[in-house]
């Protein structure tokens, strides 16, 4: 009889137990836009590297981290020469800003400055993780650039307004 009443004290005791409340790593959050940067100069569509790219959003002063791993204090870390690039967009508005400047601290830099116009939605994800934003561009016939007489960007491309992931390729630049 005390084995019995000893395993039902068990059995109840783990029945209360509930699951972590910790968002899992692999749970999607909030996506970042991505971009990536083509050869104007190809008649077929070829990725091309940047050459020191610093994206900068407005009201922000170092910029976008792309090499996490470099020192707070490290300049490059703000810095990326790959042909693809992840920029968060804000959801507390309706549209971001940012400064893209190639060849940044070289002689021959050039910014120039792209808004991107955006419809967001708030989704549950779970009590752990919270919520997430997703976004929908809105840019579809302007030009999302900032003209001057002097663009290092030349085309910009919306390939996929709607922002639900960062599997996928958000928008094509021309330079």
């Amino acid at each position: 009889m005390k084995k019995i009443f000893l395993l039902l004290l068990v059995a109840f005791s783990f029945s209360s137990c509930e699951k972590d409340d910790i968002c899992d790593a692999a749970t999607s959050t909030t996506p970042r836009l991505v971009i990536e940067f083509y050869d104007r100069l190809i008649a077929t569509p070829t990725l091309k590297n940047l050459t020191n790219l610093k994206a900068v959003a407005a009201g922000i002063s170092d910029g976008v981290v792309f090499n996490t791993t470099l020192s707070v204090t490290n300049p490059l870390r703000y810095l990326t020469n790959t042909s693809k690039i992840y920029l968060p967009l804000d959801p507390s508005a309706s549209t971001t800003t940012y400064t893209l400047t190639n060849n940044f601290g070289a002689t021959a830099s050039n910014a120039d400055i792209l808004t991107i116009n955006y419809t967001k939605k708030e989704v549950y994800v779970s009590r752990a993780c919270g919520y997430k934003y997703l976004f929908n561009l809105t840019n579809f016939n302007t030009n999302i650039l900032t003209p001057d007489t002097d663009n290092w960007i030349k085309n910009i491309i919306i390939v996929k307004p709607n922002l639900e992931t960062e599997n996928e390729v958000h928008i094509k630049i021309y330079f």
